[in-house]
């Protein structure tokens, strides 16, 4: 991932159950796996939850993904401020709303926000939302109990 790679500071899953948990969540709603749901948006959800967690190494790998699906730059710049920026659509932001809002779990928050969700996508997409932001609330916080630390993995790094 662009020269960083990353230290367990805490434990390592791959030595847990935790980890085939998550696998399995992953290969039907992670950042690799098919869905009716547009790809760019998955992205958007996927690296909103990652900044709101904060999750280093989904940061890290969600911005390249989102870069992968040809989401722009600065539409990755400007996710953190969605709500004042006219480069998301509405079914966009009523996904992020929908995310933030069952992130950070607000009953009066996530139950407009489900409204919204309904009015614009059908029951099937809101269901895949959902999936996503869930799968990605599995991994943000996988990630931050393992301590997954970015390390500087470029040839100069040590140049210091």
């Amino acid at each position: 991932m662009d020269g960083v790679h990353f230290i367990n500071t805490r434990f390592d899953p791959d030595q847990t159950r935790l980890h085939d948990i998550a696998k399995d969540m992953a290969a039907n709603f992670g950042f690799t796996a098919t869905l009716s749901i547009d790809p760019r948006l998955a992205q958007l959800l996927r690296l909103r939850v990652a900044q709101l967690n904060p999750c280093s190494y989904c940061l890290i790998l969600h911005s390249r993904a989102a870069h992968d699906v040809g989401m722009s730059s600065a539409k990755v710049a400007h996710l953190a401020s969605w709500r004042e920026s006219t480069l998301f659509t509405e079914q966009e932001a009523a996904a992020l709303a929908y995310a933030e809002a069952l992130t950070v779990f607000d009953q009066p928050a996530f139950a407009s926000a489900h409204a919204q969700a309904t009015d614009l996508f059908d029951e099937h997409a809101v269901a895949e939302i959902a999936a996503v932001v869930i799968n990605m609330n599995v991994w943000t916080r996988l990630k931050l109990a393992q301590g997954a630390t970015p390390v500087d993995g470029s040839p100069d790094s040590s140049s210091g």
